[in-house]
């Protein structure tokens, strides 16, 4: 599994993106991969790293 932290979080549409040192790129997730209550801005997490159409994409997102 992959670290990172939450570097950006809309709630509203219920996606963000995690900054991680291992992807090139901010990761994104979707809620529905995490379960539970919201994240927030620069809580810690734990998450696999797939690749999606538009770039990396976090699954089975785990909170620290």
């Amino acid at each position: 599994m992959a670290n990172g932290n939450v570097d950006f979080f809309n709630d509203t549409g219920g996606y963000g993106f995690i900054s991680t040192d291992d992807a090139d790129d901010d990761v994104f997730f979707h809620m529905e991969d995490v379960g539970g209550p919201d994240l927030e801005e620069g809580q810690d997490i734990e998450f696999d790293i797939e690749q999606a159409p538009k770039g990396p994409r976090a699954t089975n997102v785990v909170r620290n």
